[in-house]
């Protein structure tokens, strides 16, 4: 079946943080439905440049934006779906589809948003990262895959495929985590009228699965699954469950493997 003139051809894939572009490297053996892939490395992050005026999350949300297609389908890990997320805010016309890889609107708790990361947990991180930012970005990998079935496994493979690209630089990552703490897009999710998927891990220690209850009701239109089983990284620790229920939201959307 041939592509409509509506059916968008390409996919922005946008990683965590502290990671780069080489996580997609083990991505789920479905081919993305036959989409050109984009991965696009945040600001700071592998080869990507990081500049002071990058302040925010809106900025980020910019340059992935200048890197990206004119119209496609943005698939966003953690962070990256937080950036993604803005982007699709942002540009509307120019996000053909949200996938929302162990994302959230809100990384930290609040009184009206318990399902989220303690803040002192990022704190925490924060403080460390200025001393000894290897071993800060280690004990987050480690996190990562916390319960995961597939802890071991999927903890190498992020350290292989995170080797082959240039370390992330400090000032990014510091940035970084002050997106994570301070950025809420609870209020203007709703205004995401793009189709959506959100998946979220069984056993994630960063993003609890209990968000998508939340989800559930900020984005009703919105697709939402848990990967059972897995933590942070569905992607890779379930690379089959991930990859088809990713592959079955793009053939709804009319993205044919076929053609």
């Amino acid at each position: 079946m041939p592509h409509s003139s509506d059916t968008p051809h390409d996919l922005v894939m946008l990683h965590g943080w502290g990671m780069n572009a080489a996580v997609w490297n083990q991505d789920p053996r479905h081919g993305w439905n036959g989409l050109n892939q984009h991965r696009i490395e945040l600001p700071g992050h592998g080869e990507s440049p990081f500049h002071a005026h990058l302040d925010d999350l809106w900025r980020w949300a910019d340059v992935c934006l200048e890197a990206a297609p004119p119209r496609a389908i943005w698939l966003g890990w953690s962070l990256g779906g937080l950036v993604a997320m803005a982007a699709a805010l942002r540009a509307p016309k120019r996000v053909a589809g949200l996938i929302l890889l162990t994302a959230t609107p809100r990384f930290v708790q609040a009184t009206d948003w318990m399902p989220a990361m303690p803040e002192a947990t990022l704190e925490q991180f924060h403080a460390a990262l200025t001393g000894d930012p290897s071993g800060t970005l280690a004990r987050f990998l480690a996190l990562q895959v916390q319960g995961s079935e597939e802890a071991r496994e999927t903890l190498r493979l992020l350290r292989r495929e995170l080797a082959t690209r240039p370390d992330a630089d400090p000032a990014a990552l510091s940035l970084g985590l002050d997106l994570l703490r301070d950025e809420d897009l609870r209020g203007p999710l709703p205004d995401i009228r793009c189709p959506a998927l959100w998946l979220f891990g069984s056993q994630d220690a960063l993003v609890p699965a209990r968000v998508a209850e939340r989800i559930e009701l900020l984005m009703p239109q919105a697709q939402v699954q848990i990967i059972q089983g897995a933590a942070h990284a569905p992607h890779l620790s379930h690379p089959g469950e991930t990859g088809e229920a990713v592959r079955a939201f793009l053939t709804g959307l009319g993205v044919d493997p076929e053609s």
